[in-house]
């Protein structure tokens, strides 16, 4: 059986190629096609595979710029050639789930999250909504959406990253979806020996929809350090915030993230995710979350156990309380320890050895 591996795009470790490196790992022969591939950004173990991209890979400033490039991306992705494959395993937030396979194919999509800004969080990414760009853009968007729906025929099977993701594959593309939650290092992330700091954490890229920007107002109004760990377009704009007391670290290496959360009096989480593995790696090492009630966290968070969830999304105020409950009580580290244990790396290949199991010659 000839198997193929999809992805949108390979220009850094995260979320998505945590899972597609753990895909891969069992299919060691397997060619991964992708939009684009910058050499250097992703590990050496996905390196190692065969790696196909579309004829975006050449576009002029392309490593700096790819994401302007999304009107042609459905073209893009279709135009790469899998047609000798028997199984296709994609892992998917935008158009990977689109490519084309040969008639009689199996594709197993691993869906992160139907595409956030194409459906349901366009005036979160693009608030500026008045003007020639902004009705350009929409144009584009809503051709992206039919485009979307009318590839659907192309996957076998969805399998959703959590139950919120599962949901949202039902409610936009009209599909039954599975669960099979990401992978997660909980053998690297442990507790410690690290003493408490007086500081929170977040783990986040420094994109609009995290909403970085009401963890810092909170820890403002609570006189807390706010540590925030992560990059992104955000970035200008909240170095600007708050009192002096958040500090923007960037990217840091694993045993300076694994000793941050160790240190940490609590991890916030104020954005809706459709997962969350930063949540998990915090329980992993002992330390409780502080989050919006929402989206894939409650696969991961009992209230009052695990943290505390708040339910007035939006609201520095209500974040602030929340933080200030969490402080004032006292967590169980085993307990945070065992629900982090249910999300391992194991856990995760079991899972996706049995979706494949039925389609895999042995």
């Amino acid at each position: 059986m000839r198997v193929a591996l999809a992805h949108d795009w390979l220009t850094g470790m995260r979320g998505g190629e945590s899972v597609l490196e753990e895909i891969a790992a069992l299919f060691p022969s397997a060619p991964i096609y992708t939009l684009f591939h910058f050499p250097g950004t992703i590990s050496p173990a996905l390196e190692s595979h065969r790696i196909h991209t579309s004829g975006l890979q050449n576009a002029p400033f392309v490593r700096r710029y790819y994401r302007h490039y999304l009107p042609f991306f459905p073209t893009a992705i279709e135009e790469l050639d899998l047609s000798s494959y028997d199984l296709i395993v994609s892992v998917s937030h935008a158009v990977a789930k689109s490519v084309i396979p040969r008639p009689g194919a199996y594709h197993l999509c691993y869906c992160n999250t139907p595409m956030r800004w194409a459906w349901d969080q366009q005036l979160t990414y693009f608030p500026n909504q008045t003007g020639p760009v902004a009705r350009l853009r929409s144009t584009i968007l809503a051709h992206l959406r039919e485009w979307d729906v009318a590839t659907l025929d192309r996957v076998s099977r969805f399998v959703g990253n959590s139950n919120f993701v599962a949901d949202r594959i039902r409610r936009f593309y009209g599909r039954p979806a599975g669960v099979l939650h990401p992978p997660v290092d909980v053998e690297f992330y442990t507790p410690g020996e690290v003493d408490r700091g007086d500081y929170c954490l977040m783990v986040q890229a420094l994109a609009p929809y995290k909403r970085v920007d009401l963890a810092i107002e909170a820890c403002a109004r609570l006189g807390l350090e706010l540590r925030i760990v992560g990059t992104g377009p955000e970035q200008s704009r909240l170095e600007r915030l708050g009192d002096g007391r958040a500090r923007l670290l960037g990217r840091v290496d694993a045993e300076t993230l694994r000793d941050l959360y160790r240190g940490a009096r609590c991890v916030l989480q104020p954005g809706v995710e459709d997962f969350g593995i930063s949540s998990v790696e915090a329980l992993a090492c002992g330390t409780p979350m502080v989050a919006t009630g929402r989206g894939g966290i409650l696969d991961i968070v009992d209230d009052g156990v695990h943290g505390t969830l708040y339910t007035e999304e939006d609201s520095a105020e209500a974040l602030a309380e929340a933080i200030d409950k969490t402080l004032n009580l006292r967590f169980n580290k085993l307990d945070l320890r065992k629900r982090a244990e249910t999300f391992s790396t194991k856990r995760f290949v079991e899972g996706m050895r049995g979706l494949l199991d039925e389609r895999i010659e042995t």
